[in-house]
């Protein structure tokens, strides 16, 4: 049977289960604990996470796909320890986070050198730990397909095909940034129904999302508990109608949550009650059952899927 490479080793795609397709452990600001180290406690922070994650395991989470990559304080064996100590099957990725400029380091090098170095965490191994990257991350938001931002989806798309893992993205919907991603990927020669196209719940536009969908691409709703951008109740009628017209097939769920972000002070998570691992098992699920989303249509968001975008593997 088809493996896929996790933070703590391959796994059998039969395995997967229930997968939450857009979530992080932790996101950390670029540089900042090598810069003042004094402000991190690397156990102290290993210990919560894992109890996070064991936490969702025990609530019928089987496997979280963490988009933690380079602008988003990537450290795979922080990744590795949370989930040795939870059980949770981690996939990682590997790519870029930037809504705008590259780092600089990347400004004056091409896209095959950054493709190289995206397909050598995919077959080598990241930060030197042994962990390989299965999944590609890269980002479009309101201000679009910058420069810098192009660099990125055609050096994604270029180590897609050498190596046949997905991509998964961040977009802004409002924008209808998705379609602008399909493009990119299109003009370097990716199969789209090897991409989700992320943040893709932010919208209540189903024209928007059959146009993502009729490419052929699977559509992220991914932002459950972040109701100050759509709520919960809007998000699970949104799916719901999806479900009706034929396409949950091409659907995936998750919250794009985490255990830490060093990016505002921790009291803030206080003002998203919802934003947490076990929305969806405890709370989504349901709702999308009373919105007369079926037992299967729920298994192919939550399992079936998952399983798909893992299980077609190699380079084309």
């Amino acid at each position: 049977m088809p493996t896929v490479n996790t933070a703590t080793g391959p796994v059998d795609t039969s395995k997967l289960g229930f997968t939450l397709m857009h979530e992080h452990i932790y996101v950390l600001t670029e540089g900042l604990v090598q810069t003042f180290p004094h402000l991190w406690d690397r156990e102290a922070r290993i210990g919560p996470a894992a109890a996070q994650l064991a936490e969702a395991k025990a609530h019928g989470v089987d496997t979280m796909v963490d988009l933690t990559v380079l602008g988003l304080g990537r450290d795979v064996t922080l990744v590795r320890e949370a989930a040795l100590r939870s059980g949770m099957q981690v996939i990682v990725a590997t790519g870029l986070y930037t809504y705008d400029e590259v780092p600089r380091h990347f400004e004056h090098r091409d896209v095959d050198y950054m493709a190289d170095l995206f397909v050598h965490d995919i077959e080598q191994g990241i930060q030197g730990a042994g962990i390989k990257a299965a999944i590609l991350k890269c980002a479009t938001d309101e201000k679009g397909l910058t420069p810098g931002v192009e660099k990125v989806l055609r050096a994604v798309g270029r180590a897609h095909k050498r190596t046949g893992v997905p991509i998964s993205t961040h977009t802004h919907a409002a924008t209808e940034r998705g379609l602008d991603q399909q493009r990119i990927f299109m003009e370097e020669g990716v199969d789209l129904s090897r991409v989700v196209i992320g943040h893709s719940g932010d919208t209540e536009d189903l024209s928007y999302l059959e146009k993502l969908i009729g490419a052929g691409s699977y559509i992220g709703m991914d932002r459950f508990g972040l109701h100050q951008m759509l709520p919960t109740e809007k998000r699970v009628a949104v799916i719901a109608k999806l479900c009706e017209r034929g396409h949950a097939d091409r659907i995936v769920l998750s919250h794009d949550t985490m255990c830490y972000i060093d990016w505002y002070p921790e009291e803030m998570r206080a003002a998203l009650p919802d934003y947490h691992y076990l929305h969806i098992p405890d709370a989504v699920v349901p709702a999308l059952r009373a919105a007369g989303v079926s037992e299967n249509q729920i298994r192919a968001m939550t399992v079936d899927n998952p399983r798909s975008i893992f299980e077609r593997q190699g380079a084309y």
